[in-house]
């Protein structure tokens, strides 16, 4: 067993040897960022932010944890999703370095970054979707599912939509509770918050979002994996880069 090298001596090496450092960081980058990775860490972004937009964000129709609380922010302080999600995630992402490999959150960095870009896309264009404000069942029903098939996607790849996993996981170190019930109280508090803006009807129609979208990132996440050309399953969430947590496992 190779002996553990400590940070330190990572930097020092790094120093000392810049072109193999650089090296060994180009590898990394590569066997991360594969292009069907990329693509489907973007269709997974662009569908959840398409949906935050043109459904929650339209409809009063809110999430619970990192993504509720992006709306929340929007509704009180006028401050873009596109602006607040690399902040907020950052911060979660900074509690939970100790508990997540840096390969995810490598990937994570780039997830909550394309799920800005893409936000901020949507923007910059009227709502493509009808106002579904006097259907708030069906606005629950077709959120969630732009949030599960979404976030499903970018978890699939061993990333995170946004700080909700890291958050999450840090609330399950220090408390010891199970991470499905970490989620489960983030989005509570997120949704209670919500009460000051949004009817406590529509509230349980959120709660509806978060019950199904959490429902679709399992299953999704759940999917065989694709089995390569020599017959080798490739990488999943749960093999992923640091085996991060998937979104609300059972």
């Amino acid at each position: 067993m190779k002996p553990d090298v400590s940070i330190s001596e990572k930097r020092l090496d790094f120093i000392l040897h810049p072109k193999q450092g650089l090296s060994d960081l180009r590898a990394t980058l590569r066997r991360l960022f594969t292009l069907r990775r990329v693509l489907l860490i973007w269709l997974g972004s662009a569908i959840l932010s398409f949906g935050l937009y043109n459904v929650h964000q339209q409809t009063g129709i809110t999430e619970g944890g990192v993504l509720g609380l992006l709306l929340l922010l929007e509704h009180w302080l006028g401050l873009s999703p596109a602006l607040l999600s690399p902040i907020l995630d950052g911060l979660c992402y900074a509690l939970a370095l100790r508990y997540l490999g840096k390969e995810f959150l490598l990937v994570s960095a780039f997830s909550t970054l394309s799920f800005a870009g893409f936000f901020k896309l949507w923007e910059s264009f009227p709502p493509l979707l009808p106002d579904l404000s006097a259907y708030p069942l069906l606005a629950a029903l077709l959120g969630a599912l732009f949030v599960g098939t979404g976030v499903g996607l970018v978890v699939r790849q061993g990333g995170s939509s946004g700080g909700d996993d890291a958050l999450a996981l840090v609330i399950s170190k220090v408390t010891r509770w199970r991470l499905t019930w970490s989620y489960s109280f983030t989005d509570v508090v997120v949704l209670l918050l919500s009460l000051t803006y949004i009817p406590v009807r529509r509230i349980a129609y959120s709660l509806v979002t978060v019950l199904l979208s959490s429902y679709l990132i399992d299953r999704i996440q759940g999917l065989p994996a694709r089995t390569g050309k020599a017959g080798e399953k490739t990488q999943s969430k749960s093999s992923g880069p640091s085996a991060g947590p998937a979104r609300k496992p059972d």
